[in-house]
């Protein structure tokens, strides 16, 4: 699609005559065009950060607009930038689909399935890792492999980037920082046990919450740890970072809220009835926190307290990692489910039987949702 920039000053716009000018249109389509830009899912999560809330307005009323058969299940959750949807399916495949349209634009294949490892877009490049341990950045234009990474073992952890860095954890217990240009290692960090969480990015530090039961504060510049406390439990689920706190959930059947100032944890959650782990990661918005939790349950809890604000009871575990997009949540359901629910109340303002779990996470962007199942369908939902 020509952008609104080109479309001003191409050859067919100079032709317009010049009397039909107005500024203030001009300056309204720059400013939709840089709106747009802005309206956009590049990783998992949304943002370095990892608070899973998007940008742009989702319409309050969806339907189902496509599906896209992947041929094999899903549960890398879905990027989305430049009006293409790009999602790893554990096939291999690393897929790219027009997101108006739901038609595949190319495909490209790794070394091994691509199991919940996401995509990152970023300058025009996509990354992500596999199962046989390999980084892959492509090229978003056309699939073309750029360069390839290898670690140790297995990668489930999605990677970030900050300015010229690439960042990306194993399960060889390391987090890598590669050269965004050509996957060189420009340090790593050694943690006695698998790195599968997602790493998360404020400050000038990435934040780690590890399967070795330490969430660690580390320096972009060289990996310098910078502080570690005890994380309570063997962690999954990958930290959102908001202001001063961290919230992460763990094996431990508890949701912790850190204190990143203070360089501890200031509160726990435990579900009263049912003790599950949580492995869903969570969303933040203002003072909501919302994540999924293995007791069927999509909790809503206060960012300072740490206390239950509503419950959602679905019918399986929620691995999927809720997304915010203005007033609603969005979540996804091992019961086969796509729920959409109101942030203030938790009460459910509409559901898509998918007929599949939905252990993936949604990605919002462009007023549109788009989340893949575990039988191998990927959903788009808009107006």
């Amino acid at each position: 699609m020509q952008s609104p920039w080109r479309a001003a000053f191409s050859p067919r716009g100079a032709s317009a005559p010049l009397g039909g000018f107005r500024p203030w249109l001009l300056a309204a389509i720059l400013l939709a065009g840089c709106l747009h830009a802005a309206d956009e899912w590049p990783q998992f999560r949304g943002n370095p950060q990892l608070t899973g809330v998007a940008t742009g307005a989702v319409p309050g009323t969806l339907k189902l607009l496509w599906t896209y058969e992947a041929g094999d299940g899903i549960q890398s959750s879905a990027a989305i930038a430049d009006g293409t949807v790009y999602v790893g399916v554990e096939s291999a495949d690393l897929l790219a689909i027009d997101l108006a349209t739901g038609k595949l634009r190319w495909k490209y294949r790794a070394q091994d399935g691509i199991d919940e490892s996401s995509p990152l877009v970023h300058d025009g490049v996509v990354y992500v890792g596999d199962i046989a341990g390999t980084l892959h950045a492509v090229r978003a234009a056309d699939g073309k492999a750029l360069w390839t990474f290898k670690t140790e073992s297995e990668i489930r952890s999605s990677p970030v980037i900050s300015g010229d860095r690439l960042f990306i954890g194993s399960y060889d217990g390391n987090l890598y920082c590669l050269s965004v240009k050509d996957g060189k290692v420009l340090w790593k960090f050694t943690t006695s046990s698998y790195v599968h969480a997602t790493p998360a990015i404020a400050g000038g530090l990435i934040y780690i919450a590890g399967c070795d039961e330490i969430f660690r504060g580390l320096r972009i510049a060289d990996g310098k740890e910078m502080f570690h406390f005890d994380s309570g439990g063997y962690t999954g689920a990958s930290p959102a970072i908001e202001g001063p706190w961290a919230f992460f959930g763990t094996f431990n059947n508890d949701v912790a809220g850190a204190d990143l100032s203070r360089k501890r944890i200031a509160w726990r959650y435990e579900n009263p009835l049912r003790q599950f782990p949580f492995y869903s990661s969570a969303a933040v918005a203002g003072d909501r926190v919302v994540v999924g939790g293995r007791d069927k349950v999509v909790h809503c809890l206060n960012a300072k307290t740490g206390k239950a604000v509503w419950t959602f009871a679905t019918r399986a575990r929620v691995d999927s990692s809720p997304a915010i997009a203005g007033e609603r949540v969005y979540v996804g359901s091992n019961d086969g489910r796509f729920y959409v629910l109101d942030l203030a109340t938790g009460k459910k303002v509409w559901e898509f039987e998918a007929g599949a779990p939905l252990s993936a996470s949604p990605a919002i962007a462009g007023g549109r949702v788009v989340i893949g199942s575990q039988d191998g369908k990927l959903y788009c939902f808009g107006a």
